[in-house]
């Protein structure tokens, strides 16, 4: 793997080859571009890969999660639970169905949403929870499920991640939405897919993702709403050469990720992700670190833009973000927890043919930045 032609080690980068290549050429020559048979292999690979009954492929991982949090029940004047700290759609799918999103603080180590927190917010008006495996450790599914509401899981970061009881990810019953967007551990440039157990969810999911249109109807018949959230065949051809490599591509962030907690790991106030607990383990989705309080966040990516590295606050607090400040009267202080991790997250250079120079000249970057007082 190259660096860019100015020397910059980029933020992320696919890896595709002459199998995503052969796959996608022949979907191009069968002319079956979308609801064709690579649909439904991509779906049962994907979904026999995570352990679950089933797969409905959709068009993103945000489409995922809004036909997910429709299945069980979320809609007018509910409320459903999940983390401020997390990718907006988490957040959105709530509003997309004039339900309101409740926000409740996080784990200080694994940055999950916390089960306590999250059993503190439950009202009479609340009709499920959405935790977020946030960059890819999973979160505590087994106190949740004790809370007795339905779950939607946000596993869209959290590819080849398993639960502390050694599952895989995706597999537990619940529907949970995966993404594959450019920069995830599989992708299908972008895309998504929610997997489930119940097959009258299966059903579900697989007719509103197609304008409401049941397997038997006319296309010109639907006997519901839906949404054009389909996954084209050139998508799921992309995703099937992607699966037969997965194992690779995720031994290749793990190796990349070992390298960064080793070169790491001594710098004083630097916080690095939490290690994986029990049977836990981490599906690697992005590097990110907590810089030491008092660093000025916004002087570090622009120093280590000056040396040619990328760098992204990753995640912001969604409560303090304009739409949500303004339409639910959030305020700075609700949830600290969050907010001191998102003041002080920062996402490094991470894809799996990432070199050991790459990380080093990174690492090496980012101690030199933190010496510097011009960052204080």
């Amino acid at each position: 793997m190259t660096e860019g032609e100015d020397g910059a080690i980029p933020l992320a980068r696919p890896v595709l080859g002459e199998r995503e290549r052969e796959l996608v050429w022949s979907v191009l020559r069968s002319g079956r571009l979308s609801l064709g048979p690579l649909l439904g292999q991509f779906e049962r690979a994907f979904a026999a890969r995570v352990g679950a009954g089933w797969g409905s492929a959709v068009s993103s991982g945000t489409a995922g999660l809004h036909l997910a949090v429709r299945a069980v029940g979320v809609s007018d004047g509910g409320e459903l639970i999940t983390s401020p700290f997390s990718f907006v759609a988490s957040a959105n799918v709530a509003v997309y169905e004039r339900a309101r999103p409740v926000f409740a603080d996080i784990d200080p180590v694994t940055l999950n949403l916390d089960p306590a927190a999250a059993a503190a917010a439950v009202t009479d008006r609340t009709q499920a929870i959405l935790p977020v495996h946030v960059f890819g450790y999973p979160a505590d599914m087994a106190a949740f499920e004790r809370l007795g509401l339905p779950l939607v899981e946000d596993a869209c970061e959290a590819l080849g991640a398993r639960y502390e009881d050694g599952g895989e990810v995706g597999g537990r019953g619940h529907l949970a939405a995966f993404g594959f967007y450019a920069n995830k551990q599989l992708t299908t440039a972008e895309g998504g897919i929610v997997t489930g157990s119940e097959e009258a969810l299966k059903q579900r999911l697989d007719s509103e993702r197609n304008q409401g249109r049941a397997p038997d109807m006319d296309w010109l018949d639907h006997d519901r709403l839906g949404f054009n959230y389909r996954l084209s065949d050139v998508a799921c051809a992309l995703g099937l050469a992607q699966l037969e490599r997965l194992d690779s591509l995720l031994a290749g962030r793990a190796r990349v990720a070992a390298l960064y907690l080793d070169a790491l790991g001594d710098v004083e106030g630097l916080g690095l992700p939490c290690a994986e607990r029990g049977q836990a383990r981490r599906g690697w989705f992005v590097f990110v670190v907590q810089l030491p309080r008092g660093v000025d966040r916004d002087a570090v990516v622009r120093a280590l833009a000056e040396r040619q590295i990328p760098s992204k606050p990753y995640f912001p607090a969604l409560h303090l973000m304009s739409y949500y400040r303004e339409t639910f009267a959030h305020r700075p202080g609700e949830f600290p927890v969050c907010e001191d991790v998102a003041a002080r997250s920062l996402a490094l250079p991470f894809f799996p043919e990432m070199t050991e120079g790459q990380v080093a000249r990174v690492c090496e970057a980012l101690q030199a930045v933190l010496s510097t007082r011009s960052v204080a």
